[in-house]
């Protein structure tokens, strides 16, 4: 299987938010993450985390970066008590048969309700 690139694309959607050329609703941001509001929520709180590289899935940064991926998590962490009770789930999609649609990777926070389980 083809590992998604871990070069910054120009049509990418994320390095367009983390560059500034496009609008989000930030929530947290250190030297390295971004995290923002999902424009199509699937919970009350629903936030992507973004590493301001661009890796294309978590695969590609957990084998160049690992201590970006910590923070990535960290993060997430952080979003999800300041937002929530602490109580969340963190996803990534690896690839277009995972979910994946924009491939930068980014790991989605869902909090804020009970959350159920259906594998598909």
């Amino acid at each position: 299987m083809e590992r998604m690139t871990d070069t910054a694309e120009t049509d990418c959607l994320f390095c367009k938010i983390v560059a500034g050329d496009l609008p989000a609703d930030v929530v947290e941001t250190t030297e390295r993450v971004v995290a923002f509001r999902d424009i199509d929520p699937q919970a009350p709180v629903h936030v992507l985390v973004v590493p301001k590289e661009h890796h294309g899935d978590v695969s590609v940064l957990a084998a160049a970066d690992p201590t970006l991926l910590a923070e990535v998590v960290s993060v997430a962490d952080t979003v999800a008590h300041d937002l929530a009770d602490g109580q969340y789930r963190f996803i990534f999609n690896s690839g277009p048969r995972a979910g994946q649609s924009v491939f930068h990777v980014h790991g989605h926070v869902i909090a804020g309700t009970q959350l159920g389980w259906s594998p598909a």
